[in-house]
């Protein structure tokens, strides 16, 4: 059984637990980062590496991948332990306030604090209904690299901020892209809706797919309209069913770890319902609570701050800042 031992464990190798990483690295804390994806970058990296983010500080746009990288580098000087492809199962709570991780490989980390920065939890896609035998075979739920799409026609089922934001990116790429939805409200970004209704998109609201058509790939979709019944059969290589996702905090729900819902309940200083274990980014929940990876950042530094002054309660919650 492998061990490790460290002061700071983020469970959680996303955006914000690499910037915890960092951020604790600062502070002189031995770190180590534990995530059930086999590389860094969480959500980011799994589902969007070549997406545009817009909502960074200092990064008119950058494409998701790059941001990983970025923060990865960021915190690479402190030599944070990377325990990728494991699982956190279970968390046991010592005598003397410190915790033992095991993973689902039957690795075991000691430390003293924990911050939890696991997004969403486990992630699956929302299936798009009787279209199991399209499923790569034109059928995707999401768009790693965008040149698969070079020069195909493109058929986008979706309201979110994924929907409109692969539209948008695949402009100039894909040959033609229409983006159907089931209602005329969109839950995206209120820019990028008004940007997809200025851009070479065709927005059909008030339709749904009927059924997809083909031989060894996705050929034509029939689509209707969810008020008339009035139907068109679009001919598409492609479809991009972007319809959300279904999360599953799976082993936490069990460690008595106050949970709405599928978020953690934390403090003013992030801190959960466990004293020694914090939360920070999309995982967390707290009245007035802002999802954006830009809030997540600032949650981490939070979460790392107080995490050093319950390993070490002489500590200054707030150490100064990092400018040299």
């Amino acid at each position: 059984m492998a061990r490790y031992e460290a002061d700071l464990t983020i469970i959680g190798a996303g955006p914000a637990g690499l910037y915890g990483a960092y951020y604790a690295g600062f502070r002189g804390l031995k770190v180590a980062i534990l995530d059930s994806l086999p590389e860094p970058g969480g959500q980011v990296a799994a589902l969007y590496p070549e997406k545009l983010i817009f909502d960074v500080a200092g990064f008119p746009a950058v494409k998701g991948q790059d941001l990983i990288e970025r923060c990865v580098a960021q915190a690479a000087p402190y030599d944070p332990t990377y325990l990728l492809g494991h699982r956190a199962e279970t968390l046991d709570k010592q005598e003397d306030g410190s915790f033992v991780i095991g993973t689902h490989k039957g690795a075991e980390v000691a430390t003293k604090a924990v911050v939890i920065t696991g997004g969403i939890g486990t992630f699956t896609p929302r299936p798009l209904p009787d279209a199991d035998d399209f499923e790569g075979k034109g059928l995707v739920y999401f768009v790693r690299e965008l040149e698969v799409m070079r020069d195909k026609d493109v058929l986008i089922v979706g309201g979110g901020d994924s929907a409109c934001d692969w539209a948008l990116n695949l402009e100039g790429i894909a040959r033609s892209i229409t983006l159907i939805h089931r209602r005329d409200r969109f839950r995206a970004h209120e820019d990028s809706v008004t940007k997809l209704m200025a851009s070479s998109v065709r927005v059909m609201t008030f339709t749904e797919v009927a059924r997809i058509h083909g031989h060894d790939g996705v050929e034509t979709v029939e689509v209707f309209d969810n008020r008339t019944d009035e139907r068109e059969t679009l001919k598409v290589q492609a479809v991009v069913a972007a319809l959300g996702f279904k999360s599953d905090l799976g082993p936490l729900k069990s460690w008595d770890i106050a949970i709405d819902r599928r978020h953690v309940l934390v403090d003013t200083r992030m801190e959960t319902s466990i004293p020694g274990v914090f939360a920070a980014g999309d995982i967390t929940e707290y009245e007035g609570k802002v999802r954006l990876i830009a809030v997540g950042f600032g949650e981490a530094a939070t979460a790392v701050n107080n995490a050093a002054v319950y390993i070490d309660p002489d500590a200054r919650v707030f150490p100064g800042h990092s400018s040299g």
